[in-house]
């Protein structure tokens, strides 16, 4: 099976930043975000050993959620002004190394990634496991057999992966839950109200003993005078929560594997770029790289040789060939 991974752009510049102490490269000019990121990166590609590597990004212009509900992530801070020009700059540093970027106005980064994930999953003959790149958890809504979720929990090294098993057992939920639960409780960090009153346990043990937000609501006669009273009430915004919660899966993108592989990146300029801005350690990670990658290609080589002879001695014999 092949593996491809789908980076949520903002999320790991936004962690490198915060994460990292203010680098600056040989100019003098801020760029420990782009320094994180790419750092990040290359210890991806090292660990992972993906076929396919794909980033995405949000879009400063509102999206249709801000159309569905006036204050979602109204209460969030403006990007820091440290950070704005250091997106400039991994731009320019995907575009060179031509890994495929992908943005479009109206959506978010996670739309984008969920979109690519099912084209990636459902929409090509090859056989590809998805892992996600990210700390947004709103993102394990999209857990399955074929999707995962591989989020920085300290720093920019500790991760940890999510299947679903794991999203069960750190959360109670399995992961097409996610979004009903947001339904029922809303989401204070993008600033969207679900259904007042409900807490985070009772929103837990609804959607473990009903499955979904429909069923919940279709058996408001089994549930405490209480609590229905509640949801009843709370069932327009827990519609509009939902809707607010929901990634898109079909977002007018078009993913093309072919672009997307690991081994069309563009090497030299990403080592130009690294140059560039002084990241040493960041070279010598790349021709770390380079080594280890043309010892396997030499070893692959001499084994596919050796097979070659053995199958040739094969026939020979069973020709009558040798004795």
């Amino acid at each position: 099976m092949e593996k491809m991974i789908l980076v949520d752009g903002n999320a790991i510049l936004h962690r490198a930043f915060h994460a990292l102490p203010p680098l600056t490269n040989k100019d003098g000019i801020l760029a420990n975000a782009v320094y994180g990121f790419f750092s990040m990166i290359l210890k991806i590609k090292a660990d992972l050993r993906p076929d396919y590597l794909v980033v995405c990004f949000d879009r400063p212009k509102p999206t249709f959620r801000q159309e569905l509900y006036v204050g979602y992530q109204a209460q969030r801070p403006s990007m820091d002004n440290d950070l704005v020009p250091q997106i400039t700059m991994v731009h320019e540093g995907l575009e060179r190394a031509n890994v495929p970027i992908f943005e479009v106005d109206g959506y978010e980064a996670d739309d984008l990634i969920g979109t690519l994930s099912v084209q990636a999953v459902e929409d090509n003959k090859e056989d590809v496991q998805v892992i996600i790149l990210s700390g947004d958890r709103d993102l394990l809504q999209l857990v399955n057999h074929k999707v995962k979720v591989l989020a920085p929990i300290i720093g920019m090294t500790k991760m940890i992966l999510f299947d679903s098993n794991a999203v069960e057992e750190k959360y109670g939920l399995k992961p097409e839950q996610f979004v009903d639960y947001k339904a029922l409780r809303g989401d204070s960090s993008d600033n969207y109200p679900g259904v007042a009153g409900i807490g985070q346990k009772t929103a837990s043990s609804l959607l473990q003993k009903y499955g979904n937000l429909e069923n919940v609501y279709k058996n408001l006669g089994e549930i405490s005078q209480g609590q229905a009273q509640k949801l009843a009430e709370g069932a327009e915004a827990a519609g509009i929560a939902k809707k607010l919660a929901q990634i898109v899966l079909d977002a007018p993108i078009k993913l093309d594997l072919k672009k997307a592989k690991v081994n069309k990146i563009d090497k030299k300029e990403l080592t130009e770029f690294f140059r560039e801005h002084g990241f040493r350690s960041l070279l010598e990670r790349l021709e770390k790289e380079d080594r280890v990658e043309q010892r396997e290609a030499a070893s692959a080589k001499a084994s596919e040789e050796k097979d070659k002879k053995q199958e040739e001695k094969d026939k020979n014999k069973q020709l009558g060939l040798l004795d």
